[in-house]
C-alpha cells in the first residue's frame, strides 16, 4: 500500500511540523493554543499550517512572537499586507489580466 502524498506547501514557508516543533518549543501545542484562545477543538488551527487561514495564522504567530508573514511568506506580499485567496485571488487575476490587456492594446 502506497502512502498518500503529503501536502504541498511553498517552499519558502515553514513546513508544519517545524511550525508545531517550534510551538512545543514555547510551551504550547495546537490543542493548548487552541483552549487558551476559548476554541473547542485544534482543527482551526491545523487548518492554518496547510492552507490560508488568517485567525489561525494570527494566533499561531502570536504564540512565537512573530508576525504570520515571516511564517508563511507565500501567503503575504512584502508589505506585509494579505495575498488575496481562494475566489477573491482568481477575480483579482481576472482583473489584473483585464487591465494588462487594455493597456497593451492602447500601446
Amino acid at each position: 500500500m502506497q502512502k498518500p502524498d503529503p501536502k504541498k506547501t511553498s517552499q519558502q514557508d515553514w513546513h508544519p511540523a517545524d511550525v508545531i516543533a517550534a510551538l512545543r518549543k514555547n510551551g504550547y501545542s495546537l490543542s493548548r493554543l487552541a483552549h487558551l484562545h476559548g476554541l473547542r477543538c485544534a482543527s482551526g488551527l491545523s487548518a492554518a499550517l496547510v492552507r490560508s487561514f488568517p485567525k489561525g495564522e494570527r494566533r499561531i504567530a502570536d504564540a512565537l512572537g512573530v508576525h504570520p508573514m515571516a511564517i508563511w511568506p507565500s501567503r503575504y506580499n512584502t508589505d506585509g499586507t494579505r495575498k488575496p485567496a481562494g475566489v477573491r485571488n482568481i477575480q483579482c487575476t481576472a482583473a489584473v489580466r483585464q487591465c494588462n490587456g487594455n493597456n497593451s492594446s492602447e500601446n
